[in-house]
């Protein structure tokens, strides 16, 4: 179950982090198994070699974990990031990158989260994969 809907936590997290907007962070699907995020392929987040940046991918990671918790929890924006382990497996296609997050652990202090990241048309082969725990506000 989800207290708020994709557009509330999209609306959320760009007003308390204006580089979403800068990256077109899109929450496509929030439910009760978890999200779909999305970042568009741009060349301003292109690095040399031609891939997305690394900054790119994990700012992606960490938004989609803040939107499952959102989405879970309702208005925790004090929720902050304490961990993310990120494992770098293939470069990402010229194409929007999407992130799927769900919640593996959720107690009063915590929530572990997994994030699976993909080329868009890609979904069978991770560009990276993303543990990460939020520690929640008292």
């Amino acid at each position: 179950m989800t207290v708020l809907t994709a557009e509330q936590v999209q609306a959320l997290i760009r007003a308390g982090l204006p580089m979403a907007e800068d990256i077109e962070l899109c929450i496509d699907r929030l439910d009760a198994q978890g999200v779909l995020a999305r970042v568009p392929f741009h060349a301003k987040l292109v690095r040399p070699g031609g891939t997305l940046s690394g900054p790119t991918i994990m700012a992606l990671a960490d938004a989609a974990m803040y939107a499952v918790v959102l989405g879970r929890l309702g208005r925790v924006e004090m929720a902050v990031t304490s961990n993310l382990n990120i494992n770098f497996l293939v470069k990402p296609r010229p194409v929007d990158l999407l992130a799927e997050a769900r919640i593996l652990r959720l107690s009063r202090r915590q929530a572990v989260c997994e994030v699976s990241l993909y080329s868009l048309g890609n979904a069978e082969e991770l560009v990276a994969h993303v543990t990460g725990t939020y520690a929640l506000p008292l």
